[in-house]
């Protein structure tokens, strides 16, 4: 497939994210032309928890413009990834007042119960890994039904990126990584993948730990509409990493491009 032929990346993080270090929205703008990535949208993140530090969002969306004006060529959306949207309503809706932000994703990251709510990983350390994938596909339902807010959920399979290691005969008992199987929890991923397309959003193909191709073929079963790319890249040289792949394998679950290169893959 040529470069130019790449989807739009939908889910881009730069310097005005909180956890971005080496993020830099001018050269990820200049990474993106050289690509031919017909648009990118910088989704900067805004978490609900003590991780994040406060969003200035004026800041951002000045940058955004300045971006603009020094690439006429490609298509920069604004955009946010609200983590954990659901758990304050008030501030999420008072970020969106106005329609300043032309992608909203919702995520999950962090777990509810503990006190500084963090990082999920954590409980692989006391939790067997399956309850653990249930317990945060259990927390995403609640999000999806209690905040209208957003077009995109983002990486529904976050819990794949810390998967825990385990021994296997092949190793000597070593710790090799285990090949993440969602269908381990089959029956509670269909569930809230029937959850979000009853809602008409779109489901998000990550490429940082690319969707296991049952996760798209299940959606495609239960009725979702379409899917979005995203990178998920927090320095310019994973911009699209990975979209190859990730369109070979929408392609093979039935999705297809629209007319505008913007558009979210759809069902044929």
């Amino acid at each position: 497939m040529p470069e130019e032929s790449l989807p739009a990346d939908n889910h881009v993080h730069s310097e005005w994210s909180w956890d971005t270090r080496k993020g830099d929205m001018e050269a990820t703008c200049a990474r993106a032309v050289a690509l031919g990535l017909p648009s990118i949208a910088f989704t900067e993140h805004v978490d609900h928890t003590a991780r994040s530090g406060p969003f200035d969002a004026e800041g951002y969306l000045a940058a955004v413009d300045r971006c603009r004006d020094l690439f006429p060529s490609l298509r920069i959306l604004t955009g946010v990834e609200i983590g954990e949207a659901h758990w304050d309503p008030a501030d999420t809706e008072a970020l969106l007042a106005g329609g300043r932000f032309e992608r909203v994703l919702a995520s999950l990251h962090s777990v509810p119960e503990l006190p500084g709510h963090p990082d999920m990983a954590v409980l692989y350390d006391t939790q067997p890994r399956a309850q653990v994938l249930r317990d945060y596909l259990a927390e995403i339902e609640k999000l999806i039904t209690a905040f209208d807010g957003f077009q995109v959920l983002a990486h529904i399979d976050y819990p794949a990126r810390r998967w825990p290691l385990t021994p296997t005969p092949s190793s000597g008992g070593r710790s090799d990584k285990a090949l993440f199987d969602p269908r381990e929890c089959e029956e509670e991923y269909r569930h809230v993948l029937r959850t979000l397309a009853g809602t008409g959003r779109v489901l998000e193909f990550n490429t940082r730990v690319p969707l296991h191709p049952l996760v798209l073929d299940w959606w495609r079963e239960v009725g979702g509409d379409a899917v979005s790319f995203a990178s998920d890249a927090h320095r310019p040289e994973a911009l699209a990493h990975g979209f190859r792949e990730a369109v070979a394998v929408a392609s093979a679950a039935g999705f297809r491009p629209g007319r505008d290169p913007l558009d979210f893959w759809r069902r044929a």
